[in-house]
């Protein structure tokens, strides 16, 4: 308990900068995973519109100190959905990836709350993947 008190102040630094990134992170992670001509194009838009929901969700789960959003949301109603519509599961993990990865996250916020945001975007990875 006096951990997750401990990192209280990084995750909320890290909720407040995610939801003003939040469009940004979806936007630059899209572009670059559908930029490379993997997948049709005609997903785009779902898989625009389902990053964004996944990265609100963890908005959810930095403010809340765990991982309860995602996995009664995300992990199990929206895979459903990734598979009844069809879409690149692949694709989500390489967005998440890119974001992980590849986003300017350090830019905009301290490094305790870098590593909270990129906690649970592996979380996220590793339970679609």
């Amino acid at each position: 308990v006096k951990g997750s008190f401990d990192r209280a102040p990084a995750r909320m630094e890290a909720a407040e900068k995610l939801a003003a990134l939040i469009d940004r992170f979806t936007t630059e992670a899209v572009d670059a995973i559908y930029g490379q001509g993997a997948y049709e194009q005609a997903n785009k838009d779902k898989c625009s519109r389902d990053i964004h929901h996944y990265l609100r969700l963890i908005n959810y789960c930095l403010v809340t100190g765990g991982t309860g959003p995602l996995d009664e949301w995300g992990i199990a109603g929206m895979r459903e959905v990734i598979r009844i519509q069809r879409l690149p599961t692949a694709a989500y993990i390489e967005a998440f990836t890119y974001i992980r990865d590849k986003s300017d996250l350090s830019t905009h916020m301290g490094q305790q709350a870098v590593a909270e945001i990129k906690s649970l975007l592996d979380y996220l990875i590793n339970a679609l993947a």
